[in-house]
């Protein structure tokens, strides 16, 4: 799927700013290496909006890019697996399947978790997303029912993405598909 000149900018000045960002801090003898490392990296993962306006608008970027990162992993790990019988007995690629719907079950939930947070931020976005939080917290114990098999759990995961897409597309937040790399589905983040 070709992706538009424009995302590329943007994505190439960010990665370029965070790195030209992470370099530039150093110096003084306070601390060790690796914990002004892991400041930089807290203070480069929560830009810190001035008005109101940037914190709505900030929360719905984080809460889009978060949803989108969840629903690509269901729908490339849990959902096409599952509608294509890999999670059948006797199928082939099996636990395989299995082993990668766990991981992306995981890394769902943890990231609809933080899409929830991000949507506090907004207050269209919180009142669209409030009825889903018991959904939302029904998927934690899926991801262990995935690896046993469990047919019915696939479908819990796809409802629960399709209705956070429907809050997020409602409150003028529309979540696109945006399927994670191994390694951070592997991480969880």
């Amino acid at each position: 799927m070709p992706v538009p000149i424009r995302r590329l900018c943007v994505a190439l000045t960010l990665c370029c700013a965070l790195i030209a960002g992470t370099t530039a801090c150093g110096g003084g003898k306070s601390g060790t290496r690796q914990s002004r490392s892991a400041d930089v990296t807290a203070q480069a993962a929560t830009p810190s909006p001035s008005t109101s306006a940037q914190k709505q608008k900030f929360a719905k970027t984080r809460f889009v890019l978060n949803a989108g990162l969840a629903a690509g992993a269901t729908y490339e790990w849990i959902v096409k697996p599952w509608k294509a019988g890999k999670f059948n007995k006797g199928a082939h690629g099996r636990k395989t399947a299995l082993v990668k719907a766990g991981l992306a079950g995981v890394f769902t939930y943890n990231r609809l978790k933080a899409a929830q947070k991000n949507a506090q931020g907004d207050p269209a976005l919180a009142k669209a997303l409030a009825p889903l939080s018991a959904g939302i917290a029904a998927l934690k114990g899926l991801p262990a029912k995935l690896r046993k098999g469990d047919q019915n759990a696939a479908g819990s995961f796809d409802d629960v993405i399709n209705k956070v897409k429907d809050a997020g597309k409602q409150a003028g937040a529309p979540v696109k598909n945006q399927v994670p790399s191994t390694s951070q589905l592997t991480k969880g983040q």
